[in-house]
């Protein structure tokens, strides 16, 4: 049998594992279970997929997205790995076929759905094959208070307890916090494990938050300054999925939809659309992507702010997966957040909570909606403050998003903060911030008069400031913690203990503000596919060759060389075999397939560019 770096070579095209791979391939192979916590594109699907080949039994892959089963099994495919899925996608033919292929032991790797592991068909299989190693894939969906929590992945342990002999168990995830990771080990009932958090950083993303009065402008502008190259827009809605498809359709861009009104079979349709790059453009709610495994996705743009961070994180990760860079831009405005608060109060019961477990998951999601305001509304650095929020190491200045990028200057903010704590406490502390706000600015509504809040003495002492003003130092006072906003349906604000020095003119409040210049701010830069130094010449070139045996494959093209592979072959320019194995995601399997026809292309442009 090959040692892993061979099979790392001969399968997937690489000559070194990333950080955090090689540890985990280790483990699996030596028989002990792990847990791997690693961001999107970072490469997880190798510290499972190396040993599945290097084991002597089957690897069964444990996963809730239909689209990732389709796109690795192709790629797996492709890299000359037998490999298969189960899932509701297939007919009753392909499934008995696909089920009697696996039986007869035709399959290396096998992609399942955690609701087939109930089927009385599948366990028979399972218990009379060899299974080797099981992966967990998005394996958060087992806590009950992660972001996507699937009941289904409950049935997991249940289903190894049935097998004669356990196989060593892999659980992989882009986003977990502590009490995330502790219920995966706990569910799963994994084994002393290797845990492995190799860092929530994206460096090739740019991040960004816009707030712009007209949000269908400006989709448009950020959308073609981007001159037809692939991305998402995120909706929190059917409804607005619908309109800003038709809003880009309207306009000239290529655009298709996705969400859960849809009949499977446009969904289908859209999504291969979207993947096979007939359509630039995927407008979707956030029931797309989890599972989509297209490299060269360069931009992520949320229209609606998501619910919670783990969320966003997730969505805009869709972004630069091949590790070029990408546009991660989110679109705020504040009733984004009435929207989220809704989703909250509505969200689905689960009969197996009890009351205050279903409290405390309510508070928590409220908690969790707060921290995405504060993203939205910080100035300080964007990246900095994702990666503090997963416990991670930060920076203070990223260089690498719309803020750091921005240009600030610390204001004090000290005389306002106390207008509007003093305000808060004369009132009671019962009030929600566009109260305080209304009695701030001396608004004699009939509310406040039957109140009597118009007798305040703060009562109009800030009647000369703008109201988005007010809310903009409030937001910045609750993100600082000298404010916190308590209550769901109707939020009030309370002032917290570390307000009192401030009131008391014993501490001061400093913010960051935008100056005022009639200098336009930078605007994010659309990425580019490939960088300055790549011919784009040769680069289309390449791609042309790619499209050909994409069609004729029937696989998206990013499944025959990612983007950042083609651009590799720009730089490395082979013209023999041996150098053409040195361009980074060229394996063996794919040289030998494909390595001639790309080797003329190159061949050619380097005759006609050296005359």
């Amino acid at each position: 049998m090959a040692d892993k770096y061979e099979v790392l070579k001969q399968f997937f095209g690489y000559s070194s594992f990333r950080n955090g791979q090689e540890v985990l391939v280790d483990a699996l192979l030596a028989g002990r279970d792990v847990l791997g916590i690693m961001p999107t594109g970072a490469g997880k699907s190798l510290c499972y997929q190396i040993p599945s080949i290097m084991m002597n039994g089957i690897t069964l892959v444990i996963s809730p997205l239909i689209s990732l089963m389709k796109d690795q099994v192709n790629a797996l495919v492709q890299q000359g790995v037998n490999a298969a899925y189960l899932n509701r996608s297939l007919s009753d033919v392909q499934y008995k076929k696909a089920l009697s292929n696996a039986e007869r032991g035709k399959y290396k790797i096998i992609y399942v759905a955690p609701e087939r592991l109930e089927s009385n068909s599948f366990l028979r299989f399972a218990l009379k094959a060899d299974i080797s190693l099981i992966a967990v894939d998005e394996a958060h969906c087992v806590s009950q208070w992660g972001q996507d929590f699937r009941p289904s992945y409950l049935n997991i342990i249940s289903f190894i307890s049935k097998l004669e002999r356990r196989p060593v168990v892999g659980a992989f995830t882009a986003t977990a916090t502590e009490e995330v990771k502790n219920d995966i080990v706990r569910l799963l009932n994994l084994n002393n494990p290797l845990s492995v958090t190799t860092g929530f950083n994206r460096p090739n993303l740019f991040f960004s938050v816009l707030k712009h009065q007209d949000k269908s402008s400006k989709l448009l502008e950020l959308v073609r300054k981007r001159n037809n190259q692939s991305g998402i827009v995120y909706c929190s809605t059917r409804k607005g999925v619908e309109q800003v498809c038709d809003l880009l359709n309207n306009n000239g861009i290529t655009a298709t939809r996705y969400h859960a009104g849809l009949e499977d079979t446009e969904r289908v349709k859209n999504q291969d659309d979207f993947v096979f790059d007939r359509k630039s453009v995927m407008v979707a709610t956030n029931a797309f992507g989890m599972g989509i495994d297209k490299s060269d996705v360069r931009f992520v743009i949320h229209y609606n702010m998501p619910k919670n961070i783990e969320s966003y994180y997730q969505e805009a990760g869709r972004a630069g997966r091949d590790g070029m860079d990408a546009d991660c831009i989110l679109l705020y405005a504040k009733s984004d957040v009435s929207t989220c608060r809704f989703f909250i109060e509505n969200i689905e019961d689960n009969a197996d909570l009890s009351k205050e477990q279903k409290e405390y998951f309510r508070q928590r999601e409220e908690e969790r909606l707060k921290q995405m305001v504060f993203y939205c509304t910080t100035s300080n650095c964007l990246r900095g403050y994702m990666l503090r929020y997963f416990g991670d190491k930060y920076m203070r200045v990223c260089g690498k998003c719309s803020n750091c990028l921005g240009r600030f200057d610390t204001v004090d903010i000290t005389v306002e903060a106390q207008k509007i704590l003093s305000c808060i406490i004369r009132t009671g502390q019962h009030y929600g911030a566009k109260m305080i706000i209304d009695v701030l600015r001396g608004i004699s509504s009939e509310r406040i008069q039957r109140a009597g809040l118009d007798l305040q003495s703060t009562f109009g002492i800030m009647k000369d400031v703008e109201p988005s003003e007010i809310q903009n130092i409030i937001e910045k006072l609750e993100e600082q913690e000298y404010i916190v906003s308590v209550g769901a349906e109707k939020p009030v604000l309370r002032v917290k203990e570390k307000s009192y020095p401030v009131l008391k003119g014993k501490a001061s409040v400093k913010i960051l503000k935008a100056k005022q210049s009639k200098q336009k701010a930078p605007k994010p830069k659309a990425s580019k596919p490939n960088p300055p130094a790549v011919d784009p010449e040769l680069f289309n070139a390449l791609k042309v060759v790619r499209m050909y045996f994409a069609k004729r494959m029937g696989v998206p093209a990013f499944v025959i060389f990612s983007d950042a592979t083609l651009t590799d072959m720009c730089r490395v320019m082979p013209t023999t075999y041996a150098k053409f194995l040195l361009v980074s995601g060229v394996s063996i399997n794919k040289l030998e397939k494909y390595g001639e026809a790309f080797l003329r292309v190159i061949r050619e442009y380097m005759a006609k560019n050296t005359n």
